[in-house]
C-alpha cells in the first residue's frame, strides 16, 4: 500500500551498487505485497474465512512478532500527538481493513487496488485541505484529474448500477480517505517504521477482541483447515503487517521517493493481472482502462514539479 515519505529525498545519487540493488529488491517485494493485499481482500469471499478471521491474522501476527521491540518504542509512541495517533491507527488499522474488505466483497481486486492505493494522492490532498489547509502546485492537478477520470471509468466498468456495487465503490473510496489520513498522520508522528506498525497493530487488536468475543464479527477460524489460512498468513500477517513496513522505507532510503513512487504506481496493474490469473476475475474494458488511467494519474502527480509549502507528494 502507498505511503508518504517526507523524510527521504526525491532522488538518490551515487548510491552504492549493492545498496541500490537491495533497494530495488525491497521495492519489488513491496509492490508485490501491495498487489497481493488486494487479492487477499477479494479472496475472503472465495474462502470459508470471515473478515473478522482475516483481521485477526492481519493484526495478531505482527503484534506477536513486534512485542519484544515494543518497550524500546514506547517513549516515542507516547510523544505522538493524539490526532496523529488516531489518523494512523484508524487509517491503516482495523477500521481501514474492515471497510476495505466490505468494499472488495462487491467489486473486484482491480477496484480494490486502484480505488484504495491508486487514489491515495487525491485522498491526501482532500484530507490535507480539510484538516491542515494543505495545497498542491497547479502542475499536479492534471494528475489528480486523471485519477478522478479513472475512478469514473472503474464505476462504469462494474457493468451494473445496483446498490451493492455502488456501495462497494463508496466503501473503497472511504478506505482511501482513511489511508490518506494515515499518510498525513505518519508525517506528523515522526516515528520509525516499526513504531508506526505498532501504532497500527496494537490498537486494532484492542478493538478487534471484543468484536470477535461478542460475535459482532463472526468467526469460522476454528473450522477452517490450516492450508486455507496460509495465503492470508503470508500476505496479511507477514507481508502487510511486517515485511512491507521494513522493505518500503529501505527502498526509499536507497532509491529515493520519485523512483519508489513511480514503480509503486504499478501495483493496481499488477493486482489486476494477478486477479485474472489466480481468481479468474476478467476486468471489463472500462475497468481495465480505468486502472491504466489511475496509474497514469499517480505517475503524473509524482513526476510533476516539487510541491509548495503544505502540499502533498505521495505514493
Amino acid at each position: 500500500m502507498s505511503q508518504l515519505s517526507p523524510s527521504f529525498p526525491r532522488a538518490v545519487s551515487r548510491a552504492r551498487p549493492n545498496a541500490a540493488l537491495l533497494g530495488w529488491a525491497a521495492l519489488t517485494v513491496t509492490v508485490l505485497i501491495w498487489a497481493a493485499f488486494a487479492l487477499t481482500i477479494r479472496a475472503i469471499g472465495h474462502s470459508p474465512l470471515t473478515p473478522g478471521d482475516v483481521s485477526l491474522i492481519r493484526f495478531l501476527m505482527p503484534a506477536a512478532l513486534l512485542l519484544p521491540l515494543l518497550p524500546s518504542r514506547l517513549p516515542a509512541l507516547r510523544r505522538v500527538p493524539p490526532h496523529a495517533a488516531l489518523m494512523i491507527a484508524a487509517g491503516a488499522g482495523l477500521p481501514f481493513f474492515l471497510i476495505t474488505a466490505a468494499g472488495g466483497a462487491s467489486t473486484s481486486a482491480a477496484h480494490v487496488s486502484a480505488l484504495v492505493a491508486g487514489t491515495t494522492p487525491l485522498s491526501v490532498v482532500l484530507v490535507g485541505a480539510l484538516l491542515f489547509r494543505d495545497r498542491v502546485t497547479a502542475a499536479q492537478w492534471p494528475g489528480l484529474g486523471l485519477i478522478l477520470l479513472g475512478v469514473v471509468l472503474l464505476v462504469v466498468g462494474l457493468g451494473t448500477v445496483g446498490t451493492s456495487p455502488l456501495t462497494g465503490i463508496a466503501l473503497l473510496l472511504s478506505a482511501s480517505l482513511l489511508w490518506g489520513g494515515y499518510t498525513l498522520g505518519m508525517r506528523r508522528a515522526g516515528l520509525d517504521p516499526l513504531a508506526v506498525a505498532m501504532l497500527v497493530t496494537y490498537p486494532s487488536l484492542l478493538m478487534l477482541a471484543p468484536l470477535l468475543l461478542t460475535g459482532t464479527l463472526p468467526s469460522h477460524l476454528t473450522q477452517v483447515p490450516a492450508q486455507n489460512l496460509l495465503p492470508f498468513i503470508a500476505v496479511q500477517g507477514l507481508g502487510v503487517g511486517v515485511v512491507a513496513s521494513l522493505t518500503y522505507p529501505y527502498a526509499l532510503k536507497h532509491l529515493g521517493t520519485l523512483r519508489c513512487a513511480t514503480v509503486g504506481a504499478l501495483a493496481p496493474v499488477l493486482a489486476t493481472l494477478l486477479a485474472l490469473l489466480l481468481l479468474g476475475e476478467r476486468p471489463s474494458v472500462a475497468s481495465a482502462i480505468g486502472v491504466a488511467i489511475v496509474t497514469t494519474g499517480v505517475l503524473v502527480f509524482n513526476l510533476m514539479p516539487t510541491r509548495t509549502k503544505g502540499a502533498a507528494h505521495v505514493q
